[in-house]
Parts: structure tokens; C-alpha cells; sequence
């Protein structure tokens, strides 16, 4: 399974390479735009979107010629007029294979064909200007290269009104594309800035953060560690100065019972004082395993073996409360521990659980497996679950939940939780809780599955 820093990590790169994809594509879309754009406005600086204003001022001013030759009949202007006209339809021939608009390239063909036809009518009006002696009627003339001309002229119009709507076309999708690139870049620029977002918070979230929570769980415990040696070095000499007073008061007590009549006033305050001697010394018991808990004798023992012991230990006592002890044995795996001290951790959170529900509930003893961090090795734990159905813990206990002497209980002593997360440190695992006001409390002991010697690779020389 991966770990949490790795699955944030093969996102963010997902990310960018989704983010580089589509910077990309844009760069490339906006550059091919741009292109588009350049090629079409080059087209107006060549003079293209042009043409019908010289192509009809090219007409007119062959009609003028065409006058003029008649009235004068000089050569030249007859040389002059074939010179301009093979000019234009070389002109003609240039300007479609240049032309990429259909509608420009269909006038244009209809302008090459009614050039022809009005050269053909030229030249026939040439040769009759010839043969004849003397000038002709100027009117007569005009009106006839007029009629000739008029079809070149209108389609020259026409021509014009096309490259009007080419140019309003041009400039709107010129518009267009760059409202579309404003766009694009717009885009970009905030996917820039997401990313960068999303690198900021997955290397803090996946180094700072957890390097800040490790830092602060670190001082905390090296702080709760140094109170704890104290107090244990404290714990241990007081305990030795008060149990021998209180032996010998036990024995004064026992040996003044014998003397005391039956249901005498004095007889009651004796058992009162025994009782209470006996809980002293019970948490004295409980104050020199804190201080100097016994290490443990480790064994191959089965995750479910503590639960199966307890759960027939516990269940007539639990069901006088109604409260219903449930097993969930998900996984049994091996681990090394002490079945006694392990058995004592138990008790402890299970008997915590019964009081934290008081009347009608469930507790319920899970193992399950999980992936856990050992100091710096992480490994497959095994999991010793107990769940229970009460008021859940106040965040203002949480706080100081592991606080040696620190109880919410009118007799305890605020040592259970201290002295089951001792047993488990030298056991080398964890004593985790999870729990919310209202819906109970999940104490988990996690402790590492053991590698049988059956199991353990051979090694080869």
C-alpha cells in the first residue's frame, strides 16, 4: 500500500503533466492562430483587397484609349492598349492563383472570361476604326464601349463587395482569436498558479506539516519521559517508606480483630480500616509497577489469545449491566509479547469501556492487521481492538489522558492508562485511541506480527 506523501506525490505529477499537456496544446493553438491571422492580413498588404478597385480603374481607362485611338488613329495608342490589356490578364492569372476565398476565386474566373470576350470586342472595334476613313461618331463610340465594359464593371462590383465581406470576416475572426488566446493565456496563467498552489500545500502537508507534528510529538514525549523518570525514581522510594508502616499496621489489625466482639461498633471500623489499608496498598502495588515495570518474557503468542481468555472472564459480569460483549477476530496473526502483561492491558481498557457505558451498550474485541511505523521502520502490525458504545472522551480529558495520576473516577488512581502504555513500550509497540464525544472509544494496542521460524528466509552461503 502506498504511503499517504506517495499517492499526493503521483497526483501533483499528474497534475502537471496534465498542466503541461494543456499548456502545450494552447501555446500550439494560439501559435497556429496567430499564423492564420498573419497570413491573411499579408494577404491585404500585397494588395489583394485591392483588386476591383484596380481592376475597374484598369477598364475605364482602357475604355479611354479605345476613344482615343478613334477620334486620332495614332499607333501608339493601339500598342498602348495590347500592352495594358496582356499586362492585366497576366495580373488576372496572379491574382487567382493567389485568392483563397471560393467566392473571390469564382469572380475572378467570370472577370478572366468577360476580359476575354470584351478584348475580342475591342480589337473587332479596332479593326472596323480602321477600315473606315475618318473618324466616327464619338457618341456612338462611347456607348458602345460602354455596353462592352458594363459586364466587366459590374463583376468588378461584385468583386469588391466579396472583399468587403473577406475583410469584416478577417477582422472578426480576428476578434476571435484573440479573445480565444486572452482566454488561453488567462488559463494557463491560473493553471500556473494551481500548480504552485498544489506544490506549496503537498510539500507542506507532506513534509512540513508531518515534520512539525513529529517535532511537537517528540518534545512531548521526551518531556512526559523525563517527568516520568522522575516520578518513578520519586514513586519507588515513597512506596518502600509506606509499605512497611502499612504492613505493620495490617498486622496490629488483623491481631485486634481477634479481640473485638461480634457486630461490635469497633469490629466495623476495623473492617473499615482494613478495607482502606487494602486499597492503599493496592495502589501502592500499582505505583512501583508504574515506576518500575517488570520486563516482559516474550513468547509466540496468537493475536486472539488475550481476548479469547478474557471475553469468558468478563461476559457474566458485563451482562448483569446488559452491556453485550461482541468478537470480531478479523486476522490472528503471531506476536512476540507476554500473555500476563498483555492480559493486564486488556483488563484495564476493557473495564475502562464498561464504566464509560455504565448500563445497556456493547463493548467489542476486534484483531485486524494493519501497516504501522515503528520509530523509523514501518512494517504489518497486528491489532487489538476495544470498542465501546459509551459517552466517548471530552477533548479536555484527551489532553491528559496518559497524565499519571490524573483520573476522572471518584477511587481510581489515574495510573491504568500510564502503566498500560508502559508495558507496551517495552513490548515495542502502541497504545492508540480514537473517539468522539457521544459515539464511544476505540482503544487499539498495536503491536508488530512476529516472523515464525518456519517462516524466516534460509540463507544462502
Amino acid at each position: 500500500m502506498k504511503s499517504p506523501i506517495k499517492l499526493r506525490l503521483t497526483g501533483f505529477l499528474a497534475t502537471v503533466a496534465l498542466g503541461a499537456v494543456l499548456i502545450g496544446w494552447t501555446e500550439r493553438h494560439s501559435w497556429r492562430q496567430i499564423g492564420q491571422l498573419q497570413a491573411r492580413f499579408g494577404a491585404m498588404q500585397d494588395g489583394g483587397y485591392h483588386l476591383a478597385d484596380y481592376l475597374e480603374a484598369a477598364i475605364l481607362r482602357f475604355n479611354h484609349t479605345l476613344l482615343r485611338f478613334d477620334l486620332r488613329e495614332e499607333p501608339t495608342d493601339r500598342v498602348r492598349f495590347q500592352e495594358e490589356t496582356d499586362a492585366l490578364k497576366v495580373w488576372l492569372a496572379q491574382q487567382l492563383e493567389r485568392s483563397s476565398a471560393a467566392s473571390e476565386r469564382e469572380l475572378l474566373r467570370q472577370i478572366a472570361s468577360a476580359f476575354d470576350q470584351y478584348l475580342i470586342k475591342a480589337f473587332l472595334t479596332l479593326e472596323q476604326s480602321a477600315q473606315i476613313n475618318g473618324p466616327g461618331s464619338p457618341a456612338a463610340l462611347l456607348a458602345r464601349t460602354e455596353k462592352e465594359s458594363s459586364h466587366l464593371l459590374t463583376l468588378a462590383t461584385q468583386l469588391a463587395h466579396a472583399q468587403r465581406q473577406s475583410l469584416q470576416s478577417a477582422l472578426s475572426d480576428a476578434h476571435l482569436a484573440l479573445a480565444e488566446l486572452k482566454f488561453l493565456l488567462a488559463l494557463s496563467l491560473g493553471l500556473l498558479v494551481l500548480l504552485s498552489l498544489s506544490l506549496t500545500v503537498l510539500v507542506y502537508r507532506g513534509m512540513i506539516g508531518p515534520l512539525r507534528v513529529k517535532l511537537i510529538e517528540t518534545r512531548a514525549l521526551v518531556e512526559r519521559q523525563e517527568k516520568l523518570a522522575s516520578l518513578g525514581a520519586l514513586a519507588a522510594g515513597v512506596a518502600h517508606e509506606i509499605r512497611n508502616p502499612l504492613t505493620a499496621i495490617k498486622a496490629r489489625l488483623f491481631t485486634q480483630r481477634k479481640l473485638l466482639p461480634e457486630n461490635s461498633e469497633p469490629l466495623e471500623d476495623n473492617r473499615f480500616i482494613s478495607d482502606e489499608i487494602f486499597r492503599l496498598d493496592k495502589i501502592i502495588k500499582d505505583f512501583l509497577l508504574f515506576a518500575r515495570p517488570s520486563e516482559p518474557q516474550l513468547e509466540l503468542v496468537k493475536a486472539t489469545a488475550p481476548f479469547r481468555e478474557l471475553a469468558g472472564l468478563f461476559r457474566p459480569e458485563l451482562e448483569r449491566n446488559s452491556i453485550e460483549l461482541k468478537c470480531e477476530f478479523l486476522a490472528d496473526p503471531q506476536v512476540r509479547g507476554d500473555l500476563q502483561q498483555l492480559k493486564q492491558v486488556l483488563i484495564n481498557l476493557i473495564k475502562n469501556a464498561a464504566e464509560s457505558i455504565g448500563q445497556r451498550g456493547a463493548i467489542t474485541l476486534r484483531t485486524r492487521t494493519k501497516p504501522a511505523r515503528f520509530g523509523s521502520r514501518s512494517t504489518t502490525a497486528a491489532v487489538l481492538e476495544v470498542e465501546d458504545t459509551g459517552d466517548g472522551i471530552p477533548p479536555a480529558v484527551q489532553k491528559r489522558l496518559f497524565d499519571p495520576f490524573f483520573t476522572t473516577k471518584e477511587t481510581g488512581a489515574g495510573l491504568g492508562l500510564c502503566i498500560a502504555a508502559r508495558i507496551l513500550e517495552k513490548h515495542g509497540g502502541l497504545l492508540e485511541y480514537q473517539t468522539q464525544v457521544g459515539q464511544g472509544a476505540i482503544f487499539s494496542v498495536i503491536l508488530p506480527i512476529a516472523q515464525s521460524p518456519e517462516r524466516e528466509p534460509a540463507r544462502s552461503d
